[in-house]
């Protein structure tokens, strides 16, 4: 496996989460009043701000979001380390390319909080400083419930089920942890294989 392939691909991500990131802040006003409807009500394109994690979760301490900037850089770094060892290793290109694309939407994150609230003022007005305190972009929006869950079902049947709002970023950690899970096996038969061995 050539290491400059993985390098495009992180860029590669990169690039398409920040284009789509800035096409939104410059032509897609905020919320749903200016919405681009895709299919229907389910899926959208909406400009909306997210001080915390990913699919909205915040962190509400005064100092969470320098904290949630901080831990996503320590985070980024470690990802970035296991992708070298797994590099060196001659891992399974598929589990190479996981972490790759998980390591990619990490540094698409931490690219909004560390400098878009300079380069896009878009930091909270509380924050002491705009540095590490920018908002991240998102604009993928799905709402499959259509805002509540079928009646049906027990216990949350008819009450509102919140839309998901994500982005380019988010979905490439997310498919990346989930191909992970369900290729398990697969990505780490060759070592499983290696311990057998040692231990006959």
């Amino acid at each position: 496996m050539k290491k400059y392939k993985v390098y495009l691909f992180i860029l590669l991500i990169i690039g398409l989460d920040h284009s789509a990131k800035l096409w939104v802040h410059f032509y897609v006003g905020h919320g749903f009043l200016q919405e681009i409807v895709i299919f229907k009500n389910w899926l959208k394109i909406q400009y909306q701000l997210n001080p915390g994690m990913a699919f909205g979760i915040e962190w509400e301490a005064t100092y969470g979001k320098l904290a949630l900037t901080l831990f996503r850089l320590l985070a980024t770094l470690g990802i970035a380390y296991y992708l070298s060892k797994l590099i060196k290793r001659r891992a399974h290109s598929g589990l190479v390319y996981c972490i790759a694309a998980i390591l990619a939407g990490a540094l698409g994150n931490l690219i909004d909080s560390t400098v878009y609230g300079v380069l896009l003022d878009n930091a909270q007005p509380d924050t002491l400083t705009p540095w590490f305190h920018g908002q991240v972009i998102d604009m993928i929006y799905i709402d499959l419930m259509g805002g509540y869950f079928p009646s049906w079902l027990p216990f949350i049947g008819g009450k509102y089920a919140p839309a998901t709002v994500f982005n380019i970023a988010d979905a490439a950690i997310f498919i990346g942890v989930i191909i992970i899970i369900v290729r398990q096996k697969h990505f780490f038969a060759k070592k499983r294989r290696k311990r057998y061995s040692a231990m006959m």
